[in-house]
């Protein structure tokens, strides 16, 4: 699979969390050929099923989920010929000055992110973050004009292309957390040439940036055996303590800590140490913030795991990621569903 092309496609979509109906065809499409079914639940997760070959009267079965939804924003008011706006999902303000956006009203708006000028504003204000109430966003047209195209409700995405920049890294919107949904991608492509016994569930969420609706509802519907969630860390960079950051380059993080059963991190560490595929350990003593707590507490309780890309300046439209991160995590996925046997299920005592 051509990780970087996949990336671009699902990156330059547009898919706000809620709102993830032009995703579901792209991941629909990539996953198909990897897959024995493919479907969509009612709250729109992906869902994809490749059988296993276990014998018996139930096979075993393990969810890998990533989420497809990315942060936005969204229309509040109409002023004049100015639109202004309020996110959907965590924004940092402070990255969206001077930024391109797409307004998806009755038909798609390029437009641009706009403040005052620094030359008219009080010497106090200069040198600080612009506030929500001062941004707003022009796609030039006149109020009428606007007001004929462009409702209160509707969406805004930046507008960005992926970019490749040098040693293998990439460059651009929404990889927090499609990146995970590629990695997933390459697990299902690799797992073809692998005997499984276990039936694999290859889930692309929804609304996690908004509460991880669609981990909860996909996890309770498939009621999985294990899950193991994929998402992003933060990537070492300046000014990011070693404590609270994962190495770029060197494959994903598997997580240990309250979200992560202790045999499934075991198990996770000793494939990647057998099949020799690069990886670090990431302590999480809390909430993860990921799809793994969603899956781990639906019904009386799911055993989970974490796995995470290694990611710079998440929530911006420039994060930044390895590529062969992404590759590794895909592997890693796909030797770890290959190991699941009856004897992995006895050490986590399932016996539904």
């Amino acid at each position: 699979m051509e990780t970087k092309t996949l990336l671009r496609k699902l990156s330059e979509a547009s898919g706000v969390s809620g709102y993830e109906a032009e995703l579901r065809g792209l991941v629909r499409e990539a996953w198909a050929p990897w897959a024995d079914e493919v479907r969509e639940d009612v709250l729109g997760n992906v869902i994809a099923l490749k059988r296993g070959t276990g014998a018996g009267e139930r096979r075993y079965k393990v969810m890998l989920a990533g989420h497809m939804d990315e942060i936005g924003l969204m229309v509040t008011q109409l002023e004049g010929g100015f639109i202004r706006f309020t996110q959907v999902g965590g924004i940092d303000p402070r990255t969206l000055l001077a930024q391109e956006v797409v307004v998806h009203g009755r038909e798609p708006l390029p437009g641009i992110i706009g403040t005052r000028p620094p030359h008219v504003l009080p010497p106090e204000a200069r040198n600080k973050p612009v506030p929500w109430d001062e941004l707003f966003i022009d796609v030039g047209l006149d109020g009428s004009r606007l007001a004929e195209l462009v409702q209160v409700g509707d969406l805004i995405t930046v507008r960005r292309s992926m970019a490749e920049l040098e040693d293998d890294r990439l460059s651009g919107k929404a990889f927090d957390n499609r990146a995970s949904v590629v990695a997933i991608a390459c697990a299902l492509e690799r797992l073809a040439g692998l005997k499984h016994e276990w039936d694999v569930y290859a889930v692309a969420t929804v609304q996690e940036e908004t509460g991880l609706k669609g981990a909860m509802t996909s996890a309770y519907g498939v009621y999985p055996d294990i899950g193991i969630a994929i998402d992003v860390g933060f990537g070492n960079m300046p000014g990011q303590s070693e404590l609270d950051s994962i190495e770029m380059g060197k494959g994903p993080s598997i997580a240990f800590g309250p979200t992560a059963h202790p045999a499934i991190h075991e198990q996770l560490v000793s494939v990647a140490q057998a099949n020799e595929i690069p990886h670090q350990i990431e302590p999480i003593p809390g909430a993860s913030g990921t799809d793994a707590w969603a899956i781990q507490v639906v019904r009386e309780g799911i055993p989970a795991g974490l796995l995470s890309i290694p990611l710079r300046y998440m929530h911006t439209s420039v994060e930044t990621v390895v590529a062969q991160d992404i590759a590794r995590t895909g592997r890693l996925l796909a030797h770890f569903t290959a190991s699941l046997d009856a004897a992995f299920a006895g050490r986590l005592g399932l016996n539904r």
